[in-house]
């Protein structure tokens, strides 16, 4: 086990379970600090896991909350070196700055997803007007839901004409280029620099036109958070140069962003989605919350 893991997160109670059952599986003790938008409900969902645990035989403060929704709490928390071993946030783009920015402890970083569907000069428009529709629709709040797409000059507007009317049936409001608005008709607002960089966690979507693959890919490195990319083509030459040079947890052929899940991806329940390199990537459940540890019998061995 890595040891006592804090758990920053924000409004959603399930993390609270989620994250509590993760460690105590993998023989971590835990520190959890909700947000206080759902304060009362992270504590009785905590009172009742300290329960368990304790009519099992374990420790009951193997899961603690913090009650307090004093801000600077966190902070200090995010300090004490010497009794947690590794912080978590699970929220937004601003908490895990902050998190990350403060912690004098490990830091995981995990959920941000300012995530990207291309569609290529040779895409299945058919195939990728379902695939963007699951992406942003089917769950707008979470990380891996789509915020921003990308269209092949050559294909905007046959794309804009059989896309738009499902967004809009959906309210969807969408922010475009030039090329991207005029193909799609009326309703649609024009995009700013601001939007390529957003998550919105909302019924709203970026749309940009690029005129390559190379266009596609400066895009994804200037604005992605890292979490999930997808591209829509039938050339199987230009999805594998898409694979190898998209520098994200997890990129997709012809698959909606929405997999990135830990129940997807056969883990089970997951803490969070790593958009990091070290350590951990992508989707963690119990192996990722645990470390190696050599255990050598010897009979008077001495190194030479």
């Amino acid at each position: 086990p890595l040891g006592v893991i804090a758990i920053i997160f924000e409004s959603r109670p399930n993390v609270t379970v989620d994250a509590a059952v993760l460690c105590l599986k993998s023989g971590n003790a835990t520190v959890l600090r909700g947000g206080s938008e759902a304060i009362h409900s992270n504590v009785a969902l905590a009172g009742v896991i300290r329960h368990a645990i304790a009519r099992a035989g374990l420790p009951s403060d193997a899961v603690t909350i913090m009650e307090n929704t004093d801000r600077t709490l966190v902070g200090e928390l995010l300090t004490l070196r010497q009794y947690i071993n590794l912080a978590i946030p699970r929220g937004g783009a601003g908490l895990i700055r902050m998190v990350v920015d403060t912690a004098k402890v490990p830091v995981i970083e995990t959920g941000s997803g300012v995530c990207h569907v291309y569609v290529d000069k040779d895409a299945d428009l058919d195939m990728a007007v379902s695939i963007i529709e699951n992406a942003k629709v089917s769950r707008p709040s979470t990380c891996n839901a789509m915020e921003t797409l990308l269209v092949h000059k050559d294909v905007v507007q046959p794309l804009m004409e059989k896309l738009v009317p499902v967004l809009k049936a959906r309210h969807v409001e969408m922010r475009a280029d030039t090329a991207a608005r005029e193909a799609g008709g009326t309703g649609i607002e024009m995009a700013s620099e601001e939007d390529w960089r957003t998550e919105y966690n909302a019924l709203i979507m970026s749309i940009r036109t690029v005129s390559s693959l190379d266009e596609a890919l400066d895009h994804i490195r200037r604005y992605s958070t890292h979490h999930s990319e997808t591209i829509v083509t039938e050339n199987t030459d230009t999805a594998e140069r898409f694979l190898q040079e998209v520098d994200s947890a997890a990129v997709y052929v012809n698959a909606s962003t929405r997999f990135t899940d830990g129940f997807e991806f056969g883990f089970g329940a997951e803490i969070g989605i790593s958009t990091q390199k070290l350590h951990a990537r992508g989707p963690m459940g119990l192996e990722a919350l645990v470390s190696y540890k050599y255990l050598i019998h010897g009979k008077g061995q001495i190194r030479q």
